[in-house]
């Protein structure tokens, strides 16, 4: 089943799709700001965002333009009432991948958004380390027969580790990978290094990430590792 999310401040509207698109087997979660949509994807995982362009707190342009600067790369299909050429131009220089002028017929909606989910349905790019495997295309973390429960920073985090085979990685290097230039606090990074390492646990995964003091953090095979 496909897995969307919708932000859109427009209630009646947001109504309107979710219903449609739960009634064609779509799974819709909604988001009335682009603040709000940025924590949806921060704790799941979605195929694709349906994404306002005129919002309040953050608008679509702002939000689709934090994505990709994030490294998340999940298909997003803006929505606005603007239909010029340089307004198209513009959603797609933010990283847009498609672009729906209102009002469209729901059908529409459903056709592209079952495109969009669909587009990197090829091939799936894979890492493997341990019993871990990373599938880039999905963006999943299996271990073994089990998936891993990340956000996508989290999932990226994880990606960074992995590619660095063994190498520790200094907690700048992760800062900057992730966030950029508009790095949040510390803190931020400290969540989600919690959060990966108590998924490995769990999975009884033989990768164990390991704290190195003063430098940074290293994924390293279990029986590697010092107690």
């Amino acid at each position: 089943m496909i897995n969307v999310l919708l932000v859109e401040d427009d209630i009646d509207l947001a109504t309107t799709i979710v219903d449609y698109l739960e009634i064609e087997s779509i799974e819709c979660d909604h988001a009335s700001n682009g603040v709000m949509g940025l924590n949806l994807i921060e704790r799941n995982q979605y195929q694709m965002i349906i994404l306002d362009v005129n919002m309040p707190k953050m608008d679509g342009l702002t939000m689709c333009k934090t994505l990709r600067e994030q490294g998340i790369d999940i298909p997003v299909l803006m929505l606005t009432a603007r239909d010029s050429l340089d307004n198209k131009l513009e959603g797609f220089a933010a990283g847009s991948d498609d672009y729906l002028v209102k009002p469209f017929a729901m059908k529409e909606l459903v056709a592209r958004v079952k495109v969009l989910a669909k587009r990197k349905s090829g091939e799936a790019k894979r890492l493997t380390f341990a019993n871990l495997t990373l599938d880039l295309t999905a963006h999943t973390a299996t271990v073994e027969a089990g998936n891993l429960k990340l956000s996508p920073i989290t999932f990226k985090l994880l990606e960074l580790l992995i590619r660095e085979q063994q190498k520790p990685v200094t907690r700048h290097a992760i800062m900057q990978a992730i966030w950029g230039e508009e790095q949040p606090d510390s803190n931020s990074l400290k969540v989600h290094i919690y959060h990966l390492r108590k998924q490995l646990e769990q999975a009884n995964c033989q990768a164990v990430l390991e704290t190195i003091p003063s430098v940074g953090f290293v994924l390293k095979l279990k029986n590697e590792t010092h107690a």
